[in-house]
């Protein structure tokens, strides 16, 4: 049951044992007019004290980001309203504030860091001009000395070589990198809050546990306050004073971080607590048939300067790697970012140019072109890192999940195109019935979901899944680990799972290449990788992962 508006200002009226920097008093939030509005938040409150950091945990589609949104007041008003509630931050009702004073906040005194960075970021600024732009706004830096504080923030953060990204653009860094540059523009202005919402979702377990680690610094430093949103248990328990537990809308459960996971209350945050990838792998096959073959395979960027741009060298994304996906069998692709794993994917599918041998069910496809390859694109499939950048914002669900089979499947009837977008929704997790709405009504994991969906919908034989659970609160997690397990069962398909979750990895991978600056650091069966790796770098690797899963909740019996 979740608590009576009575309880919660009992419990909220206790005077906290810091400053109160930030209260919510009864938020609420609905979404469209009407007879029938959605009501996403209900009668929320909770208090952030100067240096302190709440946790608001719970699965997606909760209120977690609604209600962090609301505090800056950038929800798409009108169609979002505030039935009731308040939101004080220093003493100022932020509800009711003008335009020009939220605009003196937003990136100064409160700045957020965005779940999807692809889509916050300009595609047509540099990063240079992206995370200088606040600070040239609210302290009138001028360019020589926004640069020298951007190196700095961008070498904080974990960005390899930062003077050679300043000219770069989101495009052309990787999705932990774009993560990495978010965390930069929102600490730019060392802001008194700071919204965190999923900091480290994109991010490898090397660099989520040196992220984890500044933040703790900063706030330490600074004396800044955090709301940390996040379906990262063992975060939560690494960052956090408190935690408000979400669900529906409402805040089922609160109390101090130790006291939620050794002595939970409340159903939901048992469940949530429990909720983990679980199973194992489909055995190991040797004989069967192979579904993918390269040998040596090489994806190297010139990088072209002077006035008749002449090549003065290589990036060499993917340098010398061998691969075999086998039917029913699964290629776990493990590294930190930037070490060439989604650019072997997309090698692997003939999305970008490479160099070697590539064999798709005995034929060499290296050398085919786009319009011998597009028969085999229903075949192999991709699902994508960052599901609200590849998902078109004009198209329904629905148009979005059927696009494949108007190519593919021409000869499918409107009945049964329909038909089968509805199976698909339904496999992975969606109510069928939502199939009209568009991607922005939806969740960060529902989106996922979603692009699950249009892979599936085709039937492939190979299927490239980019971080496919990056974005899933932790017990989806566990759903779709079974459902890719299941699905790998009935129809034998072949993956290759790029991923930094390593529990999600290792519940279902049956061999693993462990990449760095696009060279093969180790590989060889995921259960010898696991338990007896070879290299410093896959034992560093497999230890900073580890180490937060050992720091994070332990399951508890409902």
């Amino acid at each position: 049951m979740a608590e009576t508006k009575t309880t919660r200002r009992r419990k909220t009226a206790a005077k906290p044992a810091t400053e109160t920097l930030l209260s919510v008093k009864d938020l609420s939030v609905d979404f469209g007019r009407g007879e029938t509005p959605t009501h996403a938040v209900r009668d929320v409150s909770f208090e952030i004290g100067k240096g302190e950091t709440l946790a608001l945990v719970g699965e997606s589609g909760s209120g977690k980001t609604v209600s962090a949104l609301s505090i800056l007041q950038l929800l798409p008003y009108p169609s979002a309203s505030h039935p009731s509630g308040e939101i004080v931050f220093k003493g100022d009702n932020l509800m009711k504030a003008k335009q020009s004073d939220l605009r003196r906040i937003r990136g100064n005194e409160i700045s957020m860091i965005f779940q999807e960075p692809m889509t916050s970021l300009n595609p047509l600024h540099t990063i240079e001009a992206q995370v200088a732009e606040a600070m040239i706004i609210h302290q009138g830096l001028s360019s020589k000395a926004a640069r020298a504080r951007v190196l700095e923030l961008l070498d904080a953060v974990g960005i390899e070589d930062p003077k050679g990204r300043l000219a770069s653009y989101p495009h052309q860094l990787s999705g932990g990198q774009r993560q990495r540059v978010m965390i930069a523009m929102a600490l730019a202005n060392e802001p008194d809050l700071l919204i965190a919402d999923e900091p480290t979702t994109a991010l490898d377990v090397t660099i989520q546990a040196q992220i984890l680690e500044l933040l703790l610094e900063l706030r330490k430093k600074l004396n800044m306050a955090m709301l940390l949103i996040t379906h990262d248990l063992g975060i939560v328990r690494k960052m956090a004073d408190r935690v408000c537990v979400m669900t529906k809308g409402e805040i089922v459960e609160r109390g101090a971080t130790k006291q939620i996971f050794t002595a939970p209350k409340h159903p939901y945050t048992k469940h949530l607590l429990s909720s983990e990838p679980k199973g194992e792998p489909p055995a190991a096959d040797a004989s069967a048939p192979t579904i993918v073959e390269a040998k040596d395979l090489k994806v190297w960027f010139p990088i072209k300067r002077g006035f008749l741009r002449k090549t003065v060298g290589h990036i060499k994304a993917v340098d010398g790697v061998d691969v075999n996906v086998q039917e029913g069998q699964t290629v776990g692709v493990v590294g930190e970012s930037g070490s060439g794993k989604t650019t072997l994917g997309l090698a692997l599918l003939r999305l970008i140019s490479s160099d070697g041998p590539i064999v798709y069910l005995g034929d060499r496809i290296d050398s085919f072109d786009s319009k011998e390859m597009r028969p085999l694109r229903r075949q192999m499939q991709i699902v994508f890192q960052d599901p609200y950048g590849s998902l078109s914002p004009r198209l329904s669900v629905a148009q979005i999940v059927e696009e494949g089979l108007l190519v593919q499947n021409r000869g499918l009837s409107a009945a049964e195109r329909q038909q089968r977008v509805s199976a698909a929704l339904k496999e992975v997790g969606l109510d069928p019935a939502m199939k009209d709405r568009y991607p922005h009504e939806f969740s960060g994991g529902q989106r996922q979901r979603i692009a699950i969906a249009r892979a599936l919908v085709l039937e492939p034989r190979f299927l490239v899944l980019d971080e496919p659970t990056s974005a899933l609160d932790v017990s989806v997690q566990a759903q779709i680990v079974d459902l890719l397990r299941d699905l790998q069962k009935r129809h034998k398909l072949a993956y290759m799972f790029i991923s930094h979750d390593l529990k999600v990895v290792r519940a279902l991978a049956n061999s693993i290449i462990v990449l760095r600056h696009g060279k093969v650091m180790e590989q060889g069966p995921a259960r010898e990788v696991f338990e007896n790796p070879k290299t410093d770098y896959t034992k560093a690797l497999l230890a900073a992962a580890f180490e937060l899963e050992a720091t994070g909740g332990e399951a508890v019996s409902s």
